[in-house]
């Protein structure tokens, strides 16, 4: 252990990773009591196009991809408010758009295949000093929020009764998927835009299976994400396993632990 923690890419990885299980499964918790973990799913999806877009371009793939995501999120939402289809429906509609555009826009430049194949899966090695800074500003953003939560909790157990209350149901949503959208787009080169919207399910999933308040599972399932990522990169780093699959299967791991053992 000491070992690995010598080499910068490491500790920069670590850095990142605590900050991104503590993010991920803050918002994962209401994906999980909302029922919206298909949407973890769509803006992974669409984050994927974001970056082929960017690497399209030239640009750096992430600058490109938090707005191209945000964009599909608040769709999924507009579309979702005018009850016209599901929130499932309008996801699985968007994300397959968003995938599809990624891989053509892929197919002009072929040269950048494993520059995608990083974004897809994520990498220790791809973590830059960079991210580390920019995790960090988004973490202390999630803080300066953090008056945002009774309301979303609100919302979540009841929103007709939350609407009735004057809680701004429909901004604060905006708000929650712009947060969820961000989140998942910097755990892509951790994590990849693949295995991302598992690590901001199942912290909080985790959590829930044991959790007797909402604010119990929401620290607990934080709790889980940060140290579920520290344990993932050791394993990464020792076995040379991707670091995204390997926090994954770390978090399974615990995950069918703790179903094993839940309370009746």
């Amino acid at each position: 252990m000491i070992e690995a923690l010598q080499y910068p890419f490491m500790q920069r990885a670590l850095v990142v990773g605590v900050c991104l299980g503590l993010l991920a499964s803050y918002y994962g918790a209401f994906v999980v009591q909302r029922r919206m973990s298909f949407l973890g799913v769509g803006l992974s999806h669409a984050a994927f196009g974001g970056v082929a877009l960017g690497l399209l371009l030239g640009a750096e793939p992430l600058w490109v991809a938090v707005p191209f995501t945000m964009l599909v999120g608040w769709a999924i939402t507009w579309i979702s408010d005018r009850g016209a289809l599901t929130n499932d429906t309008a996801i699985g509609i968007l994300f397959a758009v968003a995938i599809a555009l990624g891989v053509v826009l892929l197919s002009y430049r072929q040269q950048y295949t494993a520059d995608a194949f990083t974004y897809l899966f994520g990498s220790i090695l791809a973590v830059e000093s960079f991210d580390v800074a920019a995790l960090l500003v988004l973490t202390a953003g999630t803080a300066a929020l953090a008056p945002l939560w009774p309301r979303w909790a609100y919302a979540t157990f009841d929103r007709t009764l939350a609407r009735a209350d004057g809680v701004p149901v429909r901004r604060d949503d905006l708000i929650l998927v712009t947060c969820i959208a961000i989140t998942i787009v910097a755990a892509v080169k951790l994590v990849g835009a693949i295995l991302v919207a598992a690590f901001l399910v199942i912290p909080a999933a985790t959590a829930r299976l044991h959790a007797r308040s909402f604010a119990v599972m929401t620290l607990a399932g934080m709790a889980v994400g940060a140290t579920t990522a520290v344990g993932g990169l050791f394993l990464s780093f020792y076995l040379d396993w991707p670091s995204g699959a390997a926090i994954i299967l770390v978090q399974a791991l615990l995950f069918a632990i703790a179903f094993a053992f839940q309370r009746s």
